[in-house]
């Protein structure tokens, strides 16, 4: 207890000196808990976007479908058992779908695409591809003939809607598949080479066309936030505990370059926040030396009275703590404060509105408030600000209390 009064009086001894260290650490603190929080914020809004473009959240698949999608690799009774998980899952957004690689012909041209089965009551809920249909409409008939194209699919075979494309590829049987499709709308997804090669047909059509049966490739889910993917995974595991054959895919095994994008940029950033931390430490370092250096006589004399250096050196270290304790606290709370006033209202950069309409996005990002974002960064600054004081305080076993004594 007698430490602690001690270091607070030392403390305020030079209070502008102090207030200066102190109001350093709290500039840095609210800046890292804002920038991090909006960081891990458009990681969670990245990753959301790229999941509900077409993916969904998590899949279940026949192992080895996820690395070599063949035909065959299907789910028998498909419809069936995405309506059973529907029922035991009534919170998660759950479509069936089929793929496989066709031949597109127009009355001009051929090219190469992947035709995707679809359930068209079901697909947007995981999906936001029916929303950039432009021209047009999305499926609607989950027999009908009908197909929806991308934009430059659209333009190389030229076609519009109401126009033909017939389709050829091999069924799953082997057998030889062939259908003449109505254009029913075109998409825009903003992504060339997805409205280059991907087009959507009514899965029943496409088992039929391709010899399915009933079958299908994969169970898509989508849920409404990151945080309930896990909860939702463990829940469809224990709904297909009976289903050996299947496996479910989280999104880091469905986009494995997400993952390492995400980690690439927080690398950088925390390079960026790395100088910032180190700049406030070396405040610290500067206020404490100088500290030590004008109260060089009082502790000659101290030490000379048979206080031990140790002693001293941790006086130095606490008092440092407890500016650090300071800037770590208002600068959590200011922090906070604005973080949580954009996790409310939404943070977004100049014509970023305009961008994300034309993908059928949200326009703002929101920061994420959560405990490891709010102290990830005030912790490693207090870290570094506690080991910005051992130089000062390792001086002080240096000290000789004549020649401190004699010191101006």
């Amino acid at each position: 207890m007698l430490n602690l009064r001690l270091a607070w009086r030392n403390l305020w001894r030079q209070k502008r000196r102090t207030w200066l260290t102190a109001t350093a650490m709290i500039f840095s603190n609210v800046l890292l808990v804002f920038m991090i929080s909006l960081q891990f914020g458009s990681y969670d809004m990245m990753i959301n976007n790229t999941l509900q473009a077409f993916s969904g959240h998590f899949q279940a698949q026949r192992a080895g479908y996820n690395d070599n999608p063949k035909l065959r690799l299907s789910i028998d009774a498909i419809g069936a058992l995405a309506q059973d998980l529907r029922l035991r899952m009534p919170d998660t957004k759950i479509a069936a779908r089929a793929a496989a690689f066709a031949l597109a012909s127009s009355d001009q041209r051929s090219f190469g695409i992947q035709v995707i089965g679809v359930q068209p009551e079901f697909e947007p809920g995981v999906s936001t591809l029916p929303g950039l249909v432009t021209k047009g409409a999305f499926l609607d008939d989950p027999g009908a003939a009908e197909i929806v194209i991308g934009s430059v699919m659209a333009r190389n075979l030229k076609v519009g809607v109401g126009d033909e494309i017939t389709l050829l590829g091999s069924g799953r049987d082997g057998s030889f598949a062939a259908g003449i499709l109505t254009v029913r709308g075109i998409f825009n997804s903003g992504l060339p080479d997805m409205d280059r090669s991907f087009a959507e047909i009514p899965l029943k059509y496409f088992q039929e066309m391709f010899s399915m049966g009933d079958h299908g490739n994969t169970v898509a889910f989508s849920v409404s936030a990151l945080d309930q993917v896990t909860p939702e995974l463990n829940q469809a595991a224990q709904a297909l505990k009976d289903h050996e054959d299947l496996l479910l895919l989280d999104w880091t095994r469905l986009h494995p370059g997400l993952k390492q994008a995400i980690q690439a940029d927080l690398s950088s950033a925390w390079f960026m926040y790395g100088v910032l931390i180190v700049l406030v430490a070396f405040s610290v370092l500067n206020t404490q030396l100088m500290a030590v250096l004008e109260r060089t006589k009082e502790f000659g004399v101290i030490t000379a009275l048979g206080i031990k250096p140790r002693k001293l050196a941790g006086l130095i270290m606490l008092e440092t703590a407890m500016m650090a304790f300071i800037g770590l606290v208002i600068g959590l709370f200011l922090g906070w404060l604005v973080a949580a006033y954009f996790n409310t209202v939404g943070f977004s950069y100049p014509g970023m509105d305009e961008v994300a309409a034309k993908f059928n996005l949200p326009g703002k990002m929101y920061p994420s408030v959560t405990p490891f974002s709010m102290l990830l960064g005030p912790v490693v600054v207090f870290l570094f600000c506690l080991l910005a004081s051992i130089y000062p305080a390792l001086r002080l076993f240096r000290l000789q209390p004549v020649d401190a004594m004699r010191a101006a």
